[in-house]
């Protein structure tokens, strides 16, 4: 069974790391975890810092954002296939 680490846990983890200068498989055998599993933890904590780790079923801004704007997408093109055989019903009915 695959263990669950909450946000506040894998930032404390990277912190040791990062700003203690402790070495990444020191902290990591502290902790219980891999070593390469906390190196993803830094990786993802220097790439976007405190939204890191956003947890399960949220999202980051920035990828919040781009699945609003993929909906706002697909609903406008579902409203332009309906207006399309809307004009199409019309026009046969206009001859």
């Amino acid at each position: 069974m695959r263990r669950k680490f909450d946000k506040d846990f894998k930032q404390e983890s990277v912190k040791l790391v990062l700003e203690q200068k402790r070495p990444v498989s020191a902290v990591a055998r502290e902790i219980g975890v891999h070593a390469n599993t906390l190196h993803k933890w830094i990786a993802q904590y220097q790439d976007h810092q405190e939204n890191a780790f956003p947890g399960s079923g949220n999202l980051r801004p920035e990828d919040e954002e781009t699945r609003r704007l993929h909906k706002r997408i697909a609903d406008l093109e579902e409203e332009n296939k309906i207006l399309k055989k809307a004009t199409a019903i019309f026009a046969k009915h206009q001859k």
